[in-house]
């Protein structure tokens, strides 16, 4: 099978660099075991068009361990952010304090994205 070198072309996000987000979809904040993501509120950090995903503060935190180096002697753990699939995420009313879809609209020459619950400009 011969695949072809067209890249795919990238996908368009309902979200953007520094919107806030809920997190509808994955594991309870409150599950027995491991305490996951879902409900959670935060600002989009990065939005990944090629991949379809995005990155929220304080969803999907990760600990990386760094060896010791000489310019570190002790080494060290890191918390980062990581990427979730931008279909996880909703956009965050702050009117009505719940995710919301958006429908798109033109005022004064200028398309704007409008909270499908509460009728307000996002």
């Amino acid at each position: 099978m011969i695949k072809s070198k067209v890249k795919s072309v990238p996908k368009k996000l309902h979200v953007k660099t520094g919107d806030m987000v809920v997190v509808v979809s994955g594991r309870s904040k409150d599950a027995a075991e491991k305490p996951g993501d879902k409900d959670k509120v935060g600002k989009v950090l990065r939005v990944m068009r090629s991949t379809g995903k995005v990155v929220v503060e304080g969803v999907n935190v990760r600990k990386k361990y760094i060896k010791p180096n000489q310019m570190n002697p002790q080494g060290e753990v890191v918390e980062k952010e990581m990427p979730i699939f931008a279909s996880k995420v909703m956009l965050w009313d702050e009117k009505a304090k719940k995710g919301t879809r958006v429908r798109k609209e033109i005022k004064n020459d200028k398309k704007v994205r409008i909270s499908v619950v509460s009728g307000k400009e996002i």
